[in-house]
Parts: C-alpha cells; structure tokens; sequence
C-alpha cells in the first residue's frame, strides 16, 4: 500500500520478510568496511615505527580503538547469526526489532574507534595533540549530526 507524503516522494509498507532482507543487506553493507578498518588497526601494530612514535598512553588508545572497532564487527555480525540459528525459516517482527538495534548500537563503538584513530594519526602526522583533539571533536560531531540529529529530523517531518 503506497501513500503520498509531501516533499518525501511516496512511502510503502514493507512485508517481515522484506524488512529482515533489508537489515540484513545493510548490515552486510557496512561490515567490509568495518573489517577493513580493524585489519589496518592491527598491522599498524605490527609496524616498525608503532612503538616510537606513539607513547604507551597512546598505544593503550590503539589498542581501546580496536577493541571497540572489534565490539561493533561483533554487533554488526549478530543479525546474521541470530536469524540464521533462531529463525531460519520464519521472519518475527521481534527479529526485524532486534537487528535494527544491534546495526545501530554498532554505531557508538564503531565512531569511537574512528576518532581515537583519528586522534592518533593527527598527532602522528600534525604534531599537535590540540589540533588532534579538535578534529576528534569535530568528527564526533559530524557523525552525530549525520548519524542521530538528521534521522531524528527526517522523523520528526514525517509525523512519525
């Protein structure tokens, strides 16, 4: 059932079975890119030059960005195995609920583990921890305006 609203074009309810495909899809949208992350995150590690130009401080930040980078690959993963060890063959709203909140909860980690990276590589590359900490700071802001102020609005429009 298709219905007019405004300038957001027109808006179609979703079957169960289409809702779960597409979480689904997203969360194997983003997972790639979260794999990548964390395999730079380890090889950095195992650079030469990572136990010189980073302090012990700064090395127990690597290493909590990629603890957190691991916590949302975890998150993100968990849809799949859900549905496929609890409802393989069915689709329950509680599935569509559940998965929604696991993508989303692997948002908060995932964007603390990209600003301490950030972090890091801006004293690396800058050498200033203030201009590091800035850009942290702004990019923290920037993925909780895109991430959380912008759906919130979109909601709020559309009266739901």
């Amino acid at each position: 059932m298709a219905e007019k609203h405004g300038i957001g074009g027109r808006r179609e309810r979703v079957s169960l079975d289409s809702a779960a495909t597409h979480i689904l899809e997203e969360c194997r949208m983003v997972l790639p890119g979260i794999q990548a992350l964390f395999g730079f995150q380890l090889i950095a590690v195992f650079n030469d030059g990572f136990g010189e130009k980073l302090s012990s401080s700064q090395q127990m930040l690597h290493l909590a960005a990629i603890v957190l980078v691991a916590i949302a690959v975890a998150l993100v993963m968990t849809p799949a195995a859900l549905h496929r060890q609890s409802e393989p063959k069915e689709v329950s709203e509680r599935f569509v609920w559940v998965a929604s909140k696991l993508l989303l909860a692997s948002m908060f980690p995932l964007v603390l583990g990209l600003c301490f990276e950030v972090y890091l590589v801006a004293i690396i590359v800058a050498h200033s921890e203030a201009l590091a900490l800035a850009l942290s700071v702004l990019l923290a802001a920037l993925f909780g305006l895109l991430w959380l102020v912008l759906p919130r609005r979109e909601r709020a429009l559309e009266g739901r």
